[in-house]
C-alpha cells in the first residue's frame, strides 16, 4: 500500500494542473447536478418487519384512498379568555376557516370540530383534522400557503389559532451561525499548528471540496435514492471533520519530509505513502462502521450511513490526489517561516538547529512514562464516572413537544395537551384485518370493547370498515404522553390483550400509528445495539492486528473505544434526558434519546477513534522496530504526531459542535454525542490511557505470536518499504516484499527517526518482532 500510494502522491505533484482541473470539473458537475435537482424528501421513519409496520402497510393496501403516510394538520383554535369556542361568532369564524381549506388542492379532508365532537370538555379548544393526499414533501406551497391563510382568517376573528401536524415539517438546512463558527475555530487551530496561512488554506480548501462534491451528490441524488436532509446534513458533517483532518495528517508529514531536505516530489511521495497509508486505512474504518448501519433495517438509518461513507471516501480521495497536487501549486509557501528560510541558497544543507525546550507533547508523554497507573487510573475512573447516566439511556423519537415554544407545532401540541389530555397527541391506530372472520362488523366492535377495558385507554372511537368489510380501523387515545415509559407499557398490554379477539375471532390484530411506530423503532434499536458494537469491536480488534501486529493494542484500542462511547452516552443522557445544561444549547424540553443515535454515534465514532489510534501508534511503532525501547517510542509517538493528533481532535469537535446550534432534534443529539465522544476518545484515551497502558505493556504491547505473524498480510502502514525503496533507489530492480523485511543495520541507519535517544541500540528488526 505505501509503495503504491507513493507512485499516487509523486504523480499527482507532477501532474498538479491535471489533478487541480479534474477535481474542479468533479466539483462544478456535483454542483450542477445538485441545482438542477427536484428537493429531498424528508420521509416518516419505517422499520420493516415490525407490528407497526405491517399495520400502515395494510392501512395502504385495504384503505389506497387514505394514504395512511400521507401529510396531516390540525388547526387548533381557542377562544378568548372567558368565552367559549361553541360560542355563535366563534363557530362561524372556525367553520370559514375551514371552508376555505375543504376541497382544495391536495386535501384528501377537512373534518368539522362541531360534527365530530373535536371540542374540549370546557368549550374552550376545539380542533380539525386535515388531512391531504401528499406526504409532507409532495405538498405544494400554494397548498402550504391556504393552510396558514385559513389560520390566520381565524386569528382576525380574535381566536388563538396554531397548526400541528407534519404539513409544515420544514427541512433542516446547513450554513447556520454555529457551523460558521467551527469552520473558523478549525481555521484557526490550523495556522496554530501548522504555523502558515497558505498550508491551513490547503487543508481547509481540500476539506471543501471533498465536502462540495458529496454535498452536491446527495442533492442530486435525493430524489431518486430517496435521501432526506438529514442525510446531507450528516455528510456535510462528517466530510468536513475527516476532510480537514487527513490533508492536515499528510501536509504535516509532507512538512517533516521536507524539513529533513527531501526534495518536494520525494517528500509528497512519502507523505502520502506513510501518512496517507494511515489516511486509507482510517477512512476504510469509517466506511466500513457506516455501511454497516445498514444491518439494521432501517432504511433511513441505512440511507445516513451510506451517505456519510460516501462523504469520508471523498475525503480520502481528495486527500491522497488534491493535497499533493497543492503541494506542488503552493511550493514552498506550504511549509513553515522557519524551515522556508533554512532552504535559501547558501544554507541547503545547514543542520536544524539545536533542539530547545522539549515540546508540549514530549512533556506530557514524558509525564505519563513516570506515573503511567495513576494517570490510568484517574483517566479510566474518569471516564466510567461520566458513562454512568448511561445506565439511564430511554431511547425515544422526538415530536412536537421536543420542539421550541416559537414554532406553533409545539404551541398546537400545547393546546391539544391542555384541552384533551396529553395522550391526544399520541393517538394508537388499530388495525383490525377481518378477511377471515366470520362477522367482520362484530369482531371489529368486540376490539373495541376489549380497548376500552385496558388500563390506560382514555378513550376509543368507532370502528371504521373498509368499503369490503375486510378491515376495519379504531383509535386508541392514552392517558400518558407519547414518549412516556407508561405510553410504551399501554402498547404492550394491548397487544396482548389483542391476541385474546385473534383466537375468539379469527381476526388479526395490529397496534399501529406514529407513537406505536417510534416505540417499535426504539426497541428494535436497542435490541440492535449489543450485535452491532460487538461487530464494531470485532472488527476493530481485526483490524488493529493486521495494521499493527500485535494482540494486546488491539484489545487495548477496543477498550478505550467503549469507555469513551459509554461516556458520550452518559452526557447525551445528562443533558437530553435530565436537562443538565440543556438551557445552553437551547434544549427546552428533555425527553428519550433520539432513538437512532446510540448506533449511529458507535457507527462513526469507531472510526474516527482508530483514527488517532492509528496515526499516534503508527510513528510509536515506526521507531520500535527500529530498535528504540517502548518508553523511547512512546516518546518518539508524541513528539512527532501527538501535536498535529491533538490539533486534528480540536478541529472536528468543533465542526460537530458547530451544528449543536440548529433546530433539527436529530442533528442536535448528534453533535452533542459526536462533539463529546470524540472529545473523551481524543485527548483522555488516546492520550492519557494509551500511553499508559504502553508503558506498563513495555514490550508485551507489541507481541504478536508466530503463526498470526506468518499468517497475516503485511499492510505496510508504516512506509517500510518506502525505506528500502530510498536505500535502494540505485539499482536496477525494486525491492521485494521479502527485502522490506529482513535487512543488514547499514540498511537502515538512515531511516531512523531523529528523535531516536542518543546511544540508544539501533537494529532492524523483522515487521512484527519485539526486541528482548
Amino acid at each position: 500500500m505505501a509503495t503504491f500510494l507513493y507512485r499516487v502522491g509523486r504523480w499527482a505533484f507532477r501532474r498538479r494542473r491535471l489533478v487541480g482541473c479534474l477535481w474542479l470539473g468533479a466539483l462544478v458537475l456535483a454542483l450542477a447536478a445538485a441545482a438542477m435537482a427536484p428537493a429531498a424528501e424528508d420521509e416518516d421513519l419505517s422499520m420493516p418487519g415490525t407490528e407497526s409496520q405491517k399495520a400502515f402497510d395494510l392501512l395502504d393496501e385495504r384503505f389506497p384512498q387514505s394514504n395512511s403516510q400521507g401529510a396531516e394538520a390540525r388547526l387548533v383554535f381557542r377562544a378568548p379568555d372567558g368565552r367559549r369556542v361553541t360560542a355563535e361568532e366563534n363557530k362561524a369564524a372556525v367553520e370559514d376557516a375551514l371552508g376555505r381549506l375543504d376541497g382544495g388542492d391536495q386535501v384528501a379532508s377537512a373534518t368539522d370540530p362541531y360534527e365530530t365532537g373535536a371540542v374540549s370538555k370546557d368549550g374552550t379548544i376545539a380542533y380539525s383534522t386535515i388531512t391531504y393526499t401528499a406526504d409532507a414533501a409532495g405538498l405544494t406551497g400554494p397548498t402550504k400557503s391556504a393552510l396558514e391563510g385559513a389560520a390566520s382568517r381565524a386569528r382576525d376573528a380574535g381566536l388563538t389559532v396554531e397548526i400541528g401536524g407534519s404539513a409544515l415539517e420544514a427541512e433542516e438546512s446547513p450554513g447556520g451561525t454555529t457551523e460558521i463558527v467551527g469552520v473558523v475555530v478549525a481555521a484557526v487551530v490550523l495556522v496554530l499548528t501548522l504555523g502558515s496561512l497558505v498550508a491551513a488554506g490547503l487543508s481547509l480548501l481540500t476539506a471543501f471540496v471533498g465536502v462540495a462534491i458529496a454535498f452536491g451528490l446527495v442533492s442530486a441524488l435525493a430524489v431518486p435514492l430517496g435521501l432526506t436532509s438529514t442525510v446531507a446534513i450528516l455528510a456535510l458533517m462528517l466530510g468536513l471533520a475527516v476532510g480537514i483532518d487527513y490533508a492536515l495528517f499528510i501536509t504535516s508529514r509532507f512538512r517533516d519530509e521536507r524539513a529533513r531536505g527531501s526534495e518536494p516530489e520525494e517528500a509528497a511521495g512519502r507523505a502520502v505513502g506513510t501518512a496517507g497509508s494511515a489516511v486509507v486505512f482510517a477512512g476504510a474504518t469509517v466506511f466500513i462502521a457506516l455501511v454497516g448501519l445498514g444491518v439494521v433495517g432501517i432504511p433511513e438509518l441505512t440511507r445516513m450511513g451510506l451517505g456519510g461513507a460516501g462523504a469520508v471516501g471523498l475525503a480520502v480521495l481528495v486527500a491522497l490526489t488534491l493535497t499533493p497536487a497543492l503541494f506542488g501549486l503552493f511550493g514552498r509557501r506550504v511549509l513553515s517561516r522557519a524551515v522556508r528560510k533554512a532552504a535559501r541558497p547558501g544554507s541547503e544543507h545547514r543542520a536544524p538547529a539545536a533542539a530547545g525546550r522539549p515540546g508540549l507533547g514530549t512533556r506530557w508523554a514524558r509525564f505519563v512514562l513516570r506515573r503511567p497507573l495513576a494517570v490510568l487510573l484517574i483517566a479510566g475512573l474518569g471516564l466510567g464516572a461520566l458513562a454512568l447516566p448511561a445506565l439511564s439511556l430511554e431511547l425515544g423519537l422526538p415530536g412536537d413537544e421536543s420542539k421550541s415554544v416559537e414554532t406553533t407545532q409545539r404551541r398546537a401540541y400545547d393546546l391539544l395537551s391542555e384541552g384533551f389530555g396529553p395522550g391526544f397527541n399520541g393517538p394508537l391506530t388499530v388495525v383490525v384485518d377481518t378477511s377471515k372472520a366470520t362477522d367482520p362488523r362484530a369482531a371489529a366492535d368486540l376490539v373495541g370493547t376489549t380497548l376500552r377495558g385496558v388500563d390506560g385507554v382514555a378513550s376509543v372511537g368507532s370502528p371504521v370498515l373498509s368499503p369490503a368489510e375486510d378491515t376495519a380501523v379504531l383509535t386508541a387515545v392514552p392517558r400518558t404522553a407519547p414518549n412516556s415509559g407508561e405510553t410504551k407499557d399501554l402498547v404492550q398490554a394491548i397487544r396482548s390483550a389483542a391476541s385474546d379477539v385473534e383466537g375468539d375471532t379469527g381476526a388479526d390484530v395490529l397496534v399501529t400509528g406514529k407513537t406505536a411506530m417510534n416505540i417499535d423503532i426504539s426497541e428494535a434499536m436497542s435490541d440492535a445495539l449489543l450485535p452491532y458494537l460487538t461487530v464494531v469491536i470485532g472488527l476493530a480488534v481485526l483490524l488493529l492486528t493486521v495494521v499493527f501486529r500485535s494482540l494486546l493494542v488491539p484489545v487495548k484500542a477496543a477498550l478505550g473505544f467503549l469507555l469513551s462511547v459509554g461516556a458520550a452516552f452518559g452526557v447525551l443522557v445528562a443533558v437530553f434526558q435530565w436537562g443538565w445544561a440543556a438551557d445552553l444549547i437551547g434544549i427546552e424540553q428533555t425527553g428519550p434519546v433520539m432513538s437512532l443515535m446510540p448506533i449511529l454515534i458507535i457507527g462513526i465514532v469507531f472510526g474516527l477513534a482508530m483514527d488517532y489510534e492509528v496515526f499516534l501508534l503508527t510513528r510509536m511503532r515506526e521507531v520500535y522496530v527500529h530498535g528504540a525501547s517502548p518508553g523511547e517510542a512512546i516518546v518518539n509517538g508524541f513528539r512527532y504526531s501527538g501535536r498535529v493528533v491533538a490539533a486534528a481532535a480540536v478541529i472536528m469537535v468543533s465542526v460537530f459542535a458547530g451544528f449543536i446550534g440548529m433546530s433539527n432534534p436529530t442533528i442536535q443529539t448528534m453533535g452533542v454525542g459526536l462533539a463529546a465522544a470524540v472529545a473523551f476518545d481524543a485527548f483522555v484515551v488516546r492520550m492519557a490511557i494509551v500511553p499508559a497502558v504502553l508503558s506498563l505493556l513495555g514490550h508485551r504491547a507489541w507481541w504478536l505470536p508466530r503463526i498470526l505473524n506468518r499468517v497475516l498480510p503485511n499492510v505496510d502502514i508504516e512506509g517500510e518499504k518506502l525505506s528500502t525503496r530510498a536505500q535502494g533507489s540505485t539499482t536496477a530492480h525494486d525491492v521485494t516484499a521479502h527485502d522490506a523485511t529482513v535487512h543488514d543495520v547499514t540498511a537502515h541507519d538512515a531511516t531512523v527517526p531523529e528523535s531516536t535517544a542518543p546511544g540508544a541500540a539501533v537494529q532492524r528488526l523483522p515487521v512484527g518482532r519485539h526486541r528482548h
